[in-house]
């Protein structure tokens, strides 16, 4: 099993989509977070289940598409992390 590490900057992330969501509905935006998560889940027995990231063409740098966001991982030999998550509409930064 690979162990699954979230970056801050996807902590963050995570923590602002709460916050925006909740402007309009707080229960909505707690499951919109226990969708994300449960959307990585997986990474711990399927690593490679992510795409490539066709921005970069990496094959240690992947993502997950839920719904309209895209959540991007770096693949190492035995840990996924998880760097941003951020909405799918938006330009992809890795700084």
């Amino acid at each position: 099993m690979t162990r699954l590490v979230w970056a801050p900057q996807a902590i963050e992330d995570v923590e602002a989509i709460r916050a925006y969501v909740a402007r309009d509905s707080p229960h909505y935006a707690d499951l919109v977070v226990e969708r994300i998560v449960a959307a990585v889940a997986r990474l711990e027995n399927y690593p490679l289940s992510g795409r490539v990231v066709p921005e970069v063409a990496d094959q240690s740098l992947r993502e997950v598409i839920h719904a309209s966001y895209r959540i991007v991982y770096r693949l190492s030999p035995d840990v996924v992390e998880i760097l941003t998550v951020f909405h799918g509409a938006r330009l992809l930064r890795l700084d």
